[in-house]
């Protein structure tokens, strides 16, 4: 088997796995006819020799190891106490699994097998790459080096889109033109992180949300990463991802393997959101559990922001019986329930309940709850400590650090290696004790600094252990207890992966609760995750992170496309906009299957507009979203081109949110056309060619437009 050829809904992959030579991906693009085989595609690749450099056109493969030669690019790096480095893979065996394959490679000289698993879906058109490494020999390994895998990419994919940011600014995007050389993302924070999002997109220079054809990799892992984007001199372009190594991280005794952390990768000849919503299909379909995609996603209040670490059973239960009456469905009590956690000063690591604040337990809170109907969820940090805790004066040698180097002040905590069996037990026995005791259905799994000196007592560095630790606990705790949703929450987005997501629930997109910053965030994390499992939360009047105030219809409207949420004192908002909220509330009950099982269609609009829609898979209905983010440029906005819909078919469109809304200046079109009460109905050719001339309408504002078919 010379090449390995796998179709999906849209586009073709080719491997040429030719045995004795290093694998390589031959193609990647669009759906090739059935006929075109490999063999053409390689003649149509013949690259010449040229002066100056090697008499050769050297090869590309999926390893890109020292062994090939290539002057600009080596990939793979491991050693033998300095020999064994000049690796060079061949292929031994391919053995065909599905619309995938396995590819076994060999190294003779320096005993080494790696093996790649390969798969492309046919339902969801998401290729994923993994990798193994092995060690044959009869002596210890020593990897410094090794991305899953390097995939070439057409060299019209002239921009390359990064995933950048920091505290409650998660998922901005920096978009930049290709040059020669290298464009390299790195992250050694130990987590996912918030400035270096393990993804990347490439496109021509003028793609668009509906148009042209586009790139997307994702790295399914919650640790340090190092993306790259490779231009050779001879104008070949390759993207890579993988885990980034600490020194001594990995060493491979004799018949030991490592396995490099999945890409997960998707083509588009239609632009970034038909991209998204191949992703999108992947998430839901591969990584949640069925049980979790069945269920309606419950609108859920978080006590954070409304108490703080001020906990007193009487005024929870009072918010409790607030936000039920409101609509709510799941009641999320945060931290300083336990230990002596009064502040963030103390406490982390002893998770017993405190009874100083909760004298006869948390079971009355938790009962009161339950009895309005509500879930009940609870806050847990089970990484950290705080030095200041039973749990670090009896165990100090817990805690990740360097020895003889001071530890990096960071939150008044530190960090416990949780890969050390005993550590990891003490976790699971006292979650597993508290969800036990009380009837709890949600974890906000929580993890607030970075891995500063992610060294054991051994010496070694536990940066790449400590991932695959938490995702063996997280795994361990749901075989326990699997009616528990999990949710992964690190100081807002730093850890909102698809490598989590295989052992969680739901993702915390950002600590900050402003509207106005969470249309973009939100936007930034819609690329590669579906709206259902981003936690979008209403947040109070005025913002704690940043200071601006916001009208509840806003607030509202931003929280409604996700995983609905509310993060407020609801004994101090106003009457009139508790009732507002309530409205929200039954609105997104309504439109809640359409918002998380439906297509997302992400809008080209003008800067001071963000806008998408999520539309049913039969076409049937829409829901979308324009939120007038700053003030237009002209006397009246543009229009609004809706996407995704039937064109053959009549949709009935009406604003729906905010209700009762008039436009700056009446009557607009809202009102002649009565799009506020009984709608209009329009053809989906002309609601997508012809578009909605916007009303005008103030800064700060969000509206919601519903469609159906009539």
């Amino acid at each position: 088997m010379h090449h390995i050829r796998l179709d999906g809904l849209d586009c073709s992959v080719i491997f040429d796995c030719t045995k004795g030579k290093p694998p390589s991906l031959l193609y990647w693009g669009a759906a090739l006819a059935e006929w075109v085989e490999g063999a053409a595609l390689e003649k149509l690749a013949i690259r010449q020799g040229m002066h100056g450099v090697a008499d050769i056109s050297l090869p590309l493969s999926l390893a890109m190891e020292p062994g090939l030669g290539h002057p600009m690019l080596h990939g793979f790096a491991a050693h033998r106490e300095g020999r064994d480095w000049g690796s060079l893979f061949e292929v031994a065996k391919v053995a065909a699994e599905g619309n995938g394959a396995r590819i076994i490679c060999r190294d003779e000289r320096t005993k080494l097998g790696l093996e790649y698993a390969i798969d492309l879906d046919r339902e969801t058109d998401v290729l994923r790459i993994g990798s193994t490494l092995t060690n044959y020999g009869d002596s210890a390994l020593d990897l410094n080096e090794m991305p899953t895998a390097f995939l070439p990419v057409p060299a019209h994919m002239t921009h390359i889109t990064g995933f950048t940011g920091r505290w409650t600014h998660e998922f901005g995007r920096e978009r930049v033109k290709r040059g020669s050389g290298t464009y390299l993302r790195e992250n050694r924070s130990g987590r996912t992180s918030h400035f270096s999002y393990p993804a990347l997109l490439l496109s021509g220079a003028q793609a668009s949300e509906s148009s042209g054809e586009v790139y997307g990799l994702h790295l399914a892992w919650s640790g340090n990463h190092r993306l790259r984007v490779d231009t050779l001199t001879d104008g070949r372009v390759l993207a890579s991802m993988g885990a980034l190594l600490f020194p001594g991280e990995i060493r491979l005794a004799p018949g030991e393997s490592y396995a490099a952390p999945e890409i997960v990768a998707a083509y588009s000849t239609h632009g970034f959101s038909a991209l998204s919503r191949k992703f999108h299909a992947h998430v839901r379909e591969k990584l949640l559990r069925p049980a979790m995609r069945a269920k309606p996603r419950p609108v859920h209040y978080n006590t954070w922001e409304a108490v703080y670490f001020d906990h007193d059973t009487g005024k929870l239960k009072e918010i409790a019986t607030r936000a039920a009456a409101l609509g709510v469905e799941r009641f999320v009590l945060d931290d300083g329930w336990f230990g002596a956690r009064r502040n963030d000063l103390a406490g982390l690591g002893d998770w017993y309940v405190s009874d100083a604040v909760y004298p006869q337990g948390l079971k009355p809170l938790v009962d009161h709850v339950t009895g309005l109907g509500m879930e009940f969820g609870i806050w847990f940090e089970p990484e950290m400590v705080n030095p200041d805790s039973d749990l670090y004066r009896a165990h100090p040698d817990w805690a990740l650090k360097i020895e003889g180097v001071g530890q990096v002040p960071f939150r008044t905590q530190y960090v416990l290696d949780i890969s050390r069996p005993d550590v990891a037990e003490y976790l699971f026995e006292r979650i597993d004790a508290i969800l036990s005791d009380h009837d709890i259905s949600y974890i906000k799994w929580d993890m607030n600094r970075d891995l500063s000196h992610p060294g054991g007592t051994d010496g070694m560095a536990r940066a790449a252990a400590q991932v695959r630790a938490l995702y063996a606990l997280l795994d361990r705790i749901r075989a326990a207890h699997p009616h528990v949703e999990i949710e992964s929450c690190s100081s807002g987005g730093a850890r909102a992966d698809m490598g989590v997501l295989a052992h969680s629930d739901r993702v915390w997109t950002s600590d900050s609760n402003d509207a106005l910053d969470r249309q973009h965030i939100q936007r930034g994390a819609s690329f590669f995750l579906p709206p259902e499992i981003l936690g979008c939360h209403v947040g109070p009047a005025h913002c704690h992170v940043t200071g601006r105030r916001l009208s509840m219809a806003m607030r509202a409207a931003t929280a409604f496309s996700g995983h609905m949420g509310l993060e407020l004192n609801l004994l101090t908002e106003r009457e009139t906009d508790l009732e507002q909220l309530r409205e929200a509330i039954a609105l997104h009950k309504a439109h809640r299957m359409l918002l998380h099982s439906g297509d997302l269609y992400r809008l080209d609009t003008a800067r001071e507009n963000l806008a998408f829609g999520v539309v049913a898979r039969d076409k049937g209905e829409a829901l979308f979203s324009i939120a007038y983010m700053t003030g237009d440029a002209h006397v009246l906005p543009g229009r609004l081109h809706f996407a995704g819909l039937d064109p053959t078919r009549n949709y009935r469109l009406r604003l729906v949110w905010p209700q009762h809304w008039a436009a700056v200046k009446a009557p607009s079109l809202i009102e002649q056309l009565h799009l506020g009460g009984k709608g209009a109905v329009f053809s989906g050719d002309a609601l997508i060619k012809a578009g909605l001339q916007l009303p005008h309408a103030q800064p700060e504002t969000c509206l919601l437009f519903y469609l159906a078919v009539s």
